[in-house]
């Protein structure tokens, strides 16, 4: 990866409209967000979908970045945004938001009628650090190696992390449910 002036210099020729600046910021990060999408797809058609239209959006809202934090971080959000717009678009495939193959006991109804502010919502709930590690395993896709070294804890704790915002986020799907089934 480039230098962070160097990365600072593509960004603001992005911001100008620069043809040029905008294939180097795309060839430059097109590997990692088409790496979070294989979380979501292996079909690599969908994956070059989900990413040029991620990257479409990133540099139709490039002014809005003001250089704080990191930029693979905001690019990683929008490119998730457009994850989640294109399985929201196939209704069949929301099942990409589902935790886990051992959470099938969730109605499979009440995962189509979720929202992906509803989902969001419940992540940005969580505990701080069950969080840190859901977003950075399930949304990101490091491996928990990753995680702990990037957030300075131990692989089990990383795992028990991840276990935790699972069960959480399960028991606040399976309300969610029971307030709809209750509703009805």
């Amino acid at each position: 990866m480039s230098k962070p002036q160097d990365i600072r210099s593509i960004i603001e020729g992005c911001k100008a409209n620069d043809r040029r600046c905008q294939e180097q910021l795309y060839r430059l990060y097109f590997p990692a967000m088409a790496q979070m999408c294989h979380r979501f797809t292996h079909d690599q058609d969908r994956i070059i979908d989900i990413v040029n239209n991620g990257f479409l959006r990133a540099f139709q809202k490039i002014h809005l970045y003001e250089h704080k934090g990191s930029f693979e971080g905001w690019l990683r959000r929008l490119i998730f945004h457009a994850i989640s717009d294109y399985f929201k678009k196939e209704n069949r495939y929301l099942k990409f938001l589902i935790l886990d193959e051992k959470d099938d006991s969730i109605r499979e109804e009440a995962i189509h009628s979720l929202y992906y502010e509803d989902l969001m919502s419940m992540i940005e709930d969580l505990p701080f650090m069950s969080k840190q590690v859901f977003i950075l395993f399930a949304i990101e896709g490091h491996s928990h190696d990753e995680i702990a070294t990037k957030l300075g804890i131990q692989e089990g704790t990383s795992k028990w992390h991840l276990s935790n915002a699972r069960k959480i986020l399960k028991a606040r799907i399976q309300k969610m449910q029971n307030n709809e089934q209750f509703a009805r």
